[in-house]
Formats: C-alpha cells, sequence, structure tokens
C-alpha cells in the first residue's frame, strides 16, 4: 500500500527516541514485526527510511519509534520526531515475513532502535495469551513505562548495558527455554546481530531458526 497517514500523536519514551502514532489507514492491515517506509521531503529534498512498527495492533492506530541521530540519518529523524497531531507522510508497506505469528512463546532480542518491535511483540503475545520474553541491550533505554507494563503482566524482562556481555548472554540463556512453538526475535544493526546470534546457540537454540531484522 503507498498512502498518506496522518499523525495522531508524538511523544518522547526515552533519550533521543521518539514514539509517532499515525491513523491507520482504510485497508492497511500489519503485524508486531513488520516495518513500512516512510517518505517526506524536507528542506527541499527527499527522504524515505524503513521503521519496523512498535504497535500491537494497528486497528485504529498504528505507531513507530523513532531514534533520533542526526549525524547518521541527516535531518530526517529530526523531522519525523518533531512531528504533531494533524501533520501527513506519505507511507508504504507493511513490509517483512519475519514477524509475530501467534507463536505461544516469544523470545525478542533487542538493541538500540529494536526495542519498538520487542514491546510490540511482547505485548501482542501477552494479549494473544501467550508467553512472552524480551532481551533489551542498549546504554539509554526507551519505552521503559511498557517494559514494566510487560513485567507486571507476566512476562520476563531483561536490561542490559552494551558493555554487559556476561549479563545479556545470561539473560538470554535464560529466555530461550527450548519450549514447543518457542520463537526467538532479534531486531538491531548487524553488531547486535551477530552478538545476539552468538547467544541464542551458546544457550542451546538455533540462531538459523530466529526472525531476524538487521538494520544494518
Amino acid at each position: 500500500m503507498d498512502t498518506t497517514v496522518t499523525v495522531t500523536a508524538s511523544a518522547s519514551v526515552g533519550p533521543d527516541t521518539v514514539a509517532v502514532r499515525f491513523a491507520t489507514p482504510e485497508g492497511f492491515t500489519a503485524e508486531p514485526g513488520q516495518f513500512v517506509k516512510i517518505s517526506a521531503t524536507v528542506e527541499g529534498e527527499g527522504y524515505a527510511r524503513f521503521y519496523t512498527l512498535s504497535s500491537p495492533d494497528v486497528d485504529e492506530e498504528f505507531e513507530v519509534t523513532i531514534e533520533v541521530d542526526p549525524s547518521e540519518g541527516g535531518p530526517f529523524s529530526e523531522y519525523l520526531a518533531g512531528l504533531s497531531a494533524g501533520d501527513e507522510v506519505e507511507i508504504s508497506g507493511p513490509y517483512g515475513d519475519d514477524h509475530y505469528e501467534g507463536e505461544a512463546r516469544v523470545v525478542v532480542l533487542a538493541g538500540g532502535p529494536g526495542i519498538g518491535p520487542a514491546v510490540a511483540i511482547g505485548e501482542r503475545a501477552l494479549a494473544d495469551g501467550n508467553e512472552a520474553a524480551v532481551v533489551y541491550r542498549d546504554d539509554a533505554p526507551a519505552h521503559g513505562a511498557r517494559l514494566n507494563d510487560l513485567r507486571e503482566h507476566g512476562a520476563s524482562v531483561h536490561v542490559v548495558g552494551t558493555d554487559e556481555t556476561e549479563a545479556f548472554d545470561e539473560a538470554v540463556e535464560e529466555a530461550v527455554t527450548g519450549a514447543d512453538d518457542e520463537q526467538v526475535f532479534v531486531f538491531g544493526f548487524a553488531p547486535f546481530v551477530a552478538a545476539a546470534g552468538d547467544a541464542i546457540e551458546a544457550a542451546g537454540g538455533d540462531p538459523d531458526a530466529a526472525k531476524v531484522e538487521n538494520f544494518g
């Protein structure tokens, strides 16, 4: 789908991190773990970036989480973070096959901006009566309120720093149980994806069976 969407709300959810919500256009369907391409013109130049959904469903609204980093992405992330209710942008999608499909237990390993799809999948799994575990590696965590809510509703949640390799490996070992219909997800940049694969293997899991979105 290629269409225009309208912003309904925007809020800070962590250091240099903003969650932007959009009204769901007619006919748009997507699952947690899928992503959309957002396009806009900023200062006379066209930009387009992919953002993974951070909402557990798209019934009336959907959300993406923006990590603001002008040094890496130019002015586009700042532009998106500055959107307010009533503003419009172009989207296409959804894209991606490595999404939640009602698995009985989800284990989501997230690095940096991967926290968006991590909380979305965790919330959707719990809403469906399934089990969820989240292991999040970041020095400036985002979506703290939603992580706390996941804990309160029975999910296993571990947050570790980027230098805490042993703690990360231990958290992954605890989360990956090998239970029937357990699905491991990995969301993050390439170095995190590689570290997550090693940790899954060390925990007795199969990194090749994980659903992975590598942000590059």
